[in-house]
């Protein structure tokens, strides 16, 4: 399994959903950066299980352990090795699917690829795995701040429900104000109730996600093929039950004409900016210095609570239906995850540009 991710700040993952425990070692941190460890829990907490009747109900306090990198408050240098336990496992609740297939699961092609799979809450294929990546960002998050760059991301569509608004209309400090995460309360509460209607339905339902990173200086990024835009799209796409990822205008941009969608420059009191900003912060793969936004769509979470038809390992025809404890719309419990995966990708960006500028 490829259980790395980034460059110069590399974050390996492990663990299991029904383990011992789940964590990262961040390798590549700077020494000296200020480390909040109540801001690295806040952060693990956004994620945790158990937030409200329309996530999971699996209780996990989510606590971690620093096991290495940190001492006296700051980083050290070496690599920083971060345990959360699992406390909560209810493996039981799994043994019906031990030898079967459960329908737009890892299950078969986990089988199939390394010939033997942890099938308690989806073993190393469970969105349980994130809560190392959380942390990890919590990290990135503190070492880019000193910088003035914040990342943000809210719910902005669940199922046919979308927010009509962008993200410049929005007061994004208002995110964590509902259990949805959407900033826009009227928006929040249909969306709840979407949820909760879909939950007693024994369903499911998916939605989108939008992410800004604001302060992003200019020249992050590398031509061809370290462009920071393939590298936040790689980020994206590698969280569970992510479909579709989209920089700027997206696919929308397909629609318009070059003299709709080019972003015209103007020197605005000394400084080169952009009029507008369809291309989403990033041209030719650097950041220009305006905000980058994206949208990550996620599919339904494939647990459902209904009958559906399978095969077992011997392919035999099976009736499968989901137990235990499941989110009926995975995004509200996403949004720091996606938080996570970009400040790391532009913390390991600004490493990169920190190397190159020492070697010119």
């Amino acid at each position: 399994m490829l259980n790395s991710f980034g460059n110069l700040l590399k974050v390996t993952s492990f663990g299991e959903s029904h383990g011992p425990g789940v964590g990262v070692v961040v390798d590549g941190f700077p020494a000296g950066v200020a480390i909040n460890l109540d801001n690295i829990q806040s952060e693990l907490d956004r994620r945790k299980p158990g937030q409200s009747r329309i996530t999971t109900q699996r209780r996990e306090n989510d606590e971690f352990e620093i096991l290495s990198g940190v001492f006296d408050g700051k980083s050290t240098g070496a690599p920083i090795a971060i345990l959360i336990r699992n406390s909560d496992a209810k493996s039981k609740d799994y043994d019906h699917i031990k030898d079967s297939f459960r329908p737009s699961h890892a299950d078969f092609t986990y089988q199939e690829k390394y010939g033997n799979r942890d099938y308690r809450g989806g073993g190393r294929s469970s969105a349980r795995i994130t809560a190392g990546w959380v942390a990890a960002g919590a990290l990135a998050k503190q070492m880019i701040s000193a910088k003035n760059i914040a990342c943000y991301a809210y719910v902005s569509e669940v199922g046919n429900l979308k927010l009509e608004k962008s993200y410049l209309d929005l007061d994004l400090s208002k995110i964590d104000s509902n259990d949805v995460r959407c900033p826009d309360a009227e928006t929040a509460k249909e969306m709840f109730s979407l949820i909760d209607e879909v939950r007693k339905s024994g369903d499911t339902v998916g939605g989108i996600i939008t992410g800004v990173i604001q302060g992003v200086p200019v020249g992050l990024g590398e031509p061809l093929f370290g462009k920071l835009n393939a590298e936040l799209g790689k980020a994206m796409l590698s969280i569970n039950a992510v479909k579709g990822f989209e920089l700027g205008s997206g696919f929308a941009g397909a629609k318009m004409k070059g003299s709709e969608h080019n972003d015209e420059f103007e020197n605005k009191d000394g400084e080169i900016k952009t009029k507008t900003n369809h291309s989403g912060g990033i041209q030719g793969g650097i950041s220009n210095g305006e905000d980058i936004f994206f949208n990550v769509a996620f599919k339904p979470v494939a647990t459902i609570m209904q009958d559906q038809d399978s095969v077992d390992k011997d392919g035999k025809d099976v009736i499968v239906k989901g137990k235990g404890r499941h989110d009926p719309c995975v995004v509200p419990r996403a949004v720091p995850i996606i938080e996570a995966m970009s400040a790391l990708v532009i913390a390991d960006f600004y490493l990169l540009a920190q190397t190159n500028i020492l070697r010119g």
